[in-house]
């Protein structure tokens, strides 16, 4: 079922525009939500801003934006000056540039949104740039205020219409090279390397929502079941009743792909 508009605005190309919406291409409203509540009175617990000296609350008209400049030192941001580097307009998307559709990194994608046109006017004009930008394998790179923060974004052709992705700031992505630089650049033995192929190729299987399915959901709500009819769940055994055994960290590599392949199922016919 469709859901309510998270934001209603406009899509810019040039002289080319056209109302959009967007809506969260996630949710996480099945998941199943806590209230922090006090033991002794069962009331809610309300959180707040207190004065980190006198430990009293702060009011929202004294509390203000600062940058930490030393250990007691702050320099204190009003609003007029947080609002003059705030884009000039909060509801266009105005595209002024384009990227091959490949060269924009996973590490970047954050929060996928859906954009679609907000009405049969602006279907015509919503159509020929996405369609436009299929044709030339590119993405759309733009900015946007969500949720009161800017934020760069990236508009990428998907079907009818567009997924719009809120991307993180170059600062807020590491580098990966300080990683990558203890890992090895040895060749693996060619025997395992195939070996390996083989278990790939056995565990092939087509993509399937189940796959990510979240296995805590289902445990959380048969504890909160067998807590509403007062049954107190019980913890689930091994088939022995006891603790099964801490995985060793040593391992003979070749010897463990052997027992792989030799347990491994007969090869699946397939349509390829």
């Amino acid at each position: 079922m469709a859901v309510r508009p998270y934001w209603k605005g406009y899509l810019k190309l040039s002289l080319v525009t056209c109302a959009v919406t967007l809506s969260p291409a996630t949710t996480d409203g099945e998941k199943v939500r806590f209230h922090t509540l006090n033991r002794k009175t069962g009331d809610r617990i309300n959180t707040q801003y207190v004065d980190a000296v006198s430990g009293r609350a702060v009011d929202s008209d004294h509390q203000v934006k600062a940058y930490a400049k030393g250990e007691d030192e702050n320099v204190i941001l009003e609003d007029d000056e947080l609002d003059a580097v705030k884009l000039d307009s909060i509801r266009t998307i105005d595209v002024n540039e384009f990227v091959e559709a490949d060269t924009v990194e996973w590490v970047y994608y954050d929060s996928p949104y859906f954009v679609v046109p907000a009405d049969e006017v602006g279907e015509e004009a919503f159509t020929v740039i996405r369609e436009a930008m299929t044709k030339n394998n590119v993405v759309g790179i733009s900015r946007l205020v969500l949720g009161n923060r800017e934020r760069a974004v990236m508009l990428q052709p998907w079907d009818k219409g567009i997924i719009l992705w809120t991307l993180r700031f170059g600062d807020e992505v590491r580098n990966e090279d300080e990683y990558w630089k203890s890992v090895t650049d040895d060749k693996p033995d060619a025997k395992m390397l195939g070996m390996v192929g083989k278990i790939i190729e056995d565990r092939t299987t087509p993509w399937s929502e189940s796959m990510v399915k979240d296995p805590v959901q289902g445990k959380l709500l048969e504890i909160i079941k067998s807590k509403q009819s007062k049954k107190k769940p019980t913890a689930k055994k091994t088939s022995d009743g006891d603790a099964p055994d801490a995985p060793s960290n040593v391992i003979d590599l070749m010897a463990a792909l052997k027992r792989s392949l030799a347990g491994r199922p007969a090869a699946k016919k397939s349509g390829r």
